[in-house]
């Protein structure tokens, strides 16, 4: 597995890079007959350490853990935790997907966007309780702009790769029905899903 060890405004002692790369052997090994590959980035946050590991463990399946302590290697040990933590909830359904990955239609191509908000009305419009009375503008910019993928998947499959790779929303095609799902994370902790076959 090629494994990526980096730092924002931190330095990286030989010794933590190397306690990464092989925790991250003995997690992969343990659950992946292998992962493609990880990136690791360590910052620092005013009085405390943050870890955030981004593994791609196979087709179309991303980890993701977030970790932050006192220094670099328990941050890194939070994430790993949670990482682990995941596929122990996941381990037999991401074995299935290993093995069915070959034989699994390739996912229908997509584009993501990531939109800010604009802090101030276009065109000098009124602002009434914090909002712009001309709703015909936009006022978001896109910044940045990445290739995605929408899998056919179950809605089971779906809830995992959303859970492993630590996201708030997934859209995917419903195996079942064909139809673009969407599956989310509510506020009270519970899984949303929308399928629009449901009114149909």
């Amino acid at each position: 597995m090629q494994i990526t060890v980096s730092g924002k405004q931190v330095d990286l002692s030989e010794a933590l890079r190397t306690r990464v790369a092989q925790q991250l052997e003995t997690i992969a090994g343990k659950y992946f007959d292998h992962a493609l590959e990880a990136h690791v980035t360590f910052s620092r946050a005013r009085s405390f350490f943050t870890c955030d590991i981004n593994m791609h463990a196979g087709r179309g399946l991303l980890l993701r853990g977030e970790g932050e302590a006192a220094d670099a290697h328990a941050a890194f040990d939070d994430a790993a935790e949670h990482i682990a933590k995941r596929l122990r909830r996941y381990r037999r359904r991401v074995n299935e997907h290993s093995r069915d990955s070959a034989v699994r239609e390739r996912p229908q191509a997509a584009r993501q966007y990531v939109l800010r908000q604009e802090d101030e009305p276009a065109n000098g419009a009124a602002v009434v309780d914090g909002t712009s009375a001309l709703t015909a503008s936009t006022y978001a910019t896109v910044i940045a702009e990445v290739p995605a993928e929408i899998a056919r998947l179950s809605v089971g499959d779906a809830v995992m790769r959303m859970d492993l790779a630590d996201q708030t929303v997934m859209m995917f095609r419903n195996s079942t029905t064909g139809e673009l799902n969407v599956v989310y994370r509510r506020s009270d902790g519970h899984i949303g899903w929308i399928d629009p076959t449901a009114m149909g």
